[in-house]
């Protein structure tokens, strides 16, 4: 090859890649909070203090007919949680496929929620859930399998049914097999909607059973709803559990929302978990100001184990 036309190809090699790089609309959104919480008197949470933050670049385009966007955060709590090694900054990481009418694919390399998962606990509140602050009263949520390199598909008809799925394989270490749940919802009812989940948990040699159904209608401020779970163990272990959530919120003005929520959870034997939360949130421009109590009460099946939390949190957007 000549130099001209090498000089030729590589000019046009350039051209290419730059118009590639001016077709795609970038766009950088962040935020940080800063967190204090207290009360749980069976942890050492420090001082209290802590801070939250992210910034996420966001990249997309079209490439016949079909919108793809490559989004990617920066959190510098990741440093934190890495079990790698603090060189780890990258956080939630996602490519998007919009299919127009036929829905929309998003393949999550770190961060994406399952069809179950997203909708393990939808009832309003102001901030957190009940069985949120105080340690160890998670545990007995029922929520899916959400992993890395995760696929999850939506789809909305105009009548108002929606349709969720998601789906990621099998890893050594943390799934025994490929996982993969579903989610159907209606909305077509202004201010109602309701919806079904369910998957099939593997993560050990046991397999279990999951499903949720959920409720909530908003009407003139107010927004109520009820949900009920299961997860059922392969043999009926002692693990199994049922839980029923409620919770209701009221927006007092555009900036104001207070809330109230209830969740209990009834396993084989013992005493049940019985948590309850009030919840308040006030928004000023990009600042966000958000508080909840909590108090739970025989915590994972254990009698003696009651415990109250609260947290307060100032947040900024950009």
């Amino acid at each position: 090859m000549n130099k001209l036309k090498k000089v030729g190809l590589t000019a046009l090699a350039g051209a290419l890649v730059a118009s590639s790089v001016n077709a795609a609309d970038m766009s950088v959104t962040g935020g940080a909070s800063i967190t204090f919480g207290g009360g749980d008197n069976n942890t050492n949470t420090g001082n209290g203090w802590s801070m939250s933050d992210g910034v996420t670049f966001s990249a997309s385009g079209e490439v016949n007919d079909i919108g793809i966007t490559l989004s990617l955060e920066l959190d510098g709590g990741a440093q934190e949680s890495d079990t790698v090694g603090a060189s780890q900054v990258m956080d939630d990481r996602s490519i998007t496929f919009d299919l127009g009418d036929n829905g929309t694919l998003v393949f999550a390399g770190h961060g994406g929620s399952s069809a179950l998962s997203a909708r393990d606990d939808v009832m309003p509140a102001a901030y957190e859930e009940p069985w949120a602050v105080v340690t160890g009263a998670a545990a007995a949520v029922v929520n899916g399998d959400a992993e890395e390199d995760m696929f999850t598909y939506s789809y909305s008809h105009e009548s108002g049914v929606s349709v969720a799925l998601a789906y990621h394989n099998a890893e050594a270490g943390n799934s025994v097999e490929s996982y993969n749940d579903y989610a159907i919802e209606y909305n077509g009812i202004d201010g109602l909607r309701i919806g079904y989940a369910a998957g099939t948990v593997h993560d050990t040699a046991t397999e279990s059973d999951e499903n949720t159904v959920f409720a909530t209608y908003a009407m003139n401020g107010f927004t109520v709803g009820v949900q009920s779970s299961e997860f059922d163990a392969e043999g009926g272990a002692g693990s199994d559990r049922d839980t029923t959530g409620f919770g209701i919120s009221y927006q007092v003005n555009d900036d104001l929302t207070v809330s109230y929520g209830q969740h209990e959870t009834e396993y084989n034997s013992g005493d049940d978990q019985e948590a309850s939360a009030v919840g308040i949130s006030y928004t000023m421009g990009s600042m966000g100001i958000s508080g909840s109590y909590h108090s739970v009460d025989n915590i994972a099946n254990t009698a003696t184990n009651d415990r109250n939390g609260y947290e307060v949190s100032i947040s900024f957007t950009f």
